[in-house]
């Protein structure tokens, strides 16, 4: 597996390393590889284990750090293997916004045709609303049949001037902007006088109409 040259492992790896000097490597049920603590303490990729099932083992085994598990979801979704998956779509919704962003990035790597689906439950859970963001985002990077459905969703629902989400409305929008397909131009005009989101509405619709010209070119 090549994480060498990958800017999202690298970073995820030193955002973990307080982390993992809090828990260290015993964890009272059982052993993380040793290698996954000399890999926090070099940042060398080349410490992770290759062999998939070990990494399957960190993700799966009880008593595991959430730090270890997020490695080898990680490791597992570069080596294009679907066991990463569900581990994956949890970290798109947790709390913490950085994790979110690595589960993301490496959903994209992964492939899997579940993963649009998924991405679109998460982002139009209103009861997790203030979670909504990476899922919108992955959304519109998948250009899946199910990511302007979603966005529209979504976005209608941030449309009130004191809705406390608008930064996930502006992540529709964009979005909406750069997928560029028409079904999107209703909710991007109700967008237009809302004082956060109204600017990059008037871009958005704006994409949609040079897309609409060449089409007809």
């Amino acid at each position: 597996m090549e994480y060498a040259e990958d800017p999202e492992f690298c970073s995820m790896i030193d955002r973990l390393r307080d982390e993992i000097g809090r828990d260290g490597i015993g964890n009272g049920t059982g052993e993380v590889p040793a290698a996954f603590g000399r890999l926090a303490e070099t940042g060398d990729p080349g410490e992770l284990p290759a062999d998939p099932e070990e990494l399957h083992r960190v993700l799966t085994a009880p008593g595991q750090p959430l730090w270890a598990r997020e490695i080898a979801a990680y490791a597992l979704a570069v080596a294009g293997d679907p066991r990463a998956f569900e581990a994956l779509v949890l970290f798109l919704n947790h709390r913490d916004p950085e994790r979110c962003v690595t589960a993301a990035h490496a959903l994209a790597r992964l492939g899997d045709p579940r993963t649009a689906r998924a991405a679109a439950a998460l982002a139009t859970n209103e009861l997790r609303a203030a979670y909504a963001l990476l899922p919108v985002r992955l959304l519109a990077e998948l250009r899946a049949p199910e990511s302007v459905p979603a966005l529209i969703t979504v976005l209608e629902r941030r449309l009130p001037a004191a809705d406390p989400h608008w930064r996930v409305g502006l992540a529709c929008v964009e979005g909406l902007g750069t997928l560029g397909d028409p079904r999107a131009r209703p909710a991007l005009e109700a967008a237009l006088p809302h004082p956060r989101l109204g600017a990059a509405a008037a871009r958005s619709l704006g994409l949609l109409d040079r897309e609409r010209a060449a089409d007809r070119a």
